[in-house]
């Protein structure tokens, strides 16, 4: 791209809409908008008080301006992308079906009070991750020019390395286990011979439609059959 904004613009819309909205969040907190805690995740205030804006705004802060959040910043940029252009291309429903389907699945585990978490945008990029980790097994990534390793490891090498760092593992680990519960639902259980139960909900293609984003088709990912599927990643498409 010849600008940053040429290169802004090229983004697919749900990843580009996402990491803006993460971006304008911690902006807004660093000029002092808004204290966190105005949007952070607390089911008492949600259902005694009906701040239902918090189910939503707890996804779009990812902390203050820091190594950690530039890295997820990046984090959306290039696996959100990479999924967006790459397996979900033409897909934009099914994509933002896959978000929507992982912040449920996050707020369901936060409501347990062993996994609660304030804040789940750091866990739903780590979802991400790991989705893009089984649609590209076999891709080769560096770490800090250290260790080269297949992409299949990637999220548990994330993992170690916030280990070292001292940051908490609890938003890396629910969202890992939302990513596999995805992945497991559209993939892994059809592959086994299971019937595909996670469909893209036609109201998700009508909001696209609407919103005249991306490209809202009927077209899904389907397995081939059974088999190795730990290095495989996602198989051909077919039409509903």
């Amino acid at each position: 791209m010849s600008s940053p904004a040429e290169f802004y613009h090229s983004l697919p819309p749900i990843s580009k809409a996402y990491g803006t909205l993460c971006l304008l969040f911690t902006t807004a907190f660093q000029f002092g908008l808004y204290h966190p805690a105005d949007i952070a995740l607390i089911y008492q205030l949600v259902f005694t008080r009906f701040q239902v804006w918090r189910l939503f705004t707890n996804f779009f802060f990812l902390g203050k301006f820091s190594i950690n959040f530039g890295i997820r910043l990046l984090m959306i940029a290039r696996y959100g992308v990479q999924l967006e252009n790459g397996p979900f291309q033409q897909r934009t429903a099914d994509f933002l079906w896959m978000m929507i389907f992982g912040a449920l699945t996050l707020l369901v585990l936060s409501a347990i009070p062993l996994f609660w978490s304030p804040f789940l945008g750091v866990s739903l990029v780590f979802m991400l991750l790991y989705v893009w980790s089984r649609e590209f097994p076999n891709a080769n990534i560096n770490i800090y020019g250290l260790v080269t390793l297949k992409a299949f490891y990637l999220p548990w090498a994330m993992l170690a390395l916030d280990v070292i760092f001292g940051s908490p593992l609890l938003p890396d680990l629910l969202g890992i286990v939302a990513g596999h519960l995805y992945y497991f639902l559209t993939v892994l259980h059809p592959l086994a011979g299971g019937k595909y139960i996670l469909k893209t909900p036609i109201w998700v293609h009508k909001l696209v439609a609407r919103w005249g984003i991306g490209a809202p088709t009927n077209n899904r990912a389907q397995p081939e059959g059974p088999g190795g599927v730990a290095f495989r990643g996602r198989s051909h498409r077919l039409s509903r």
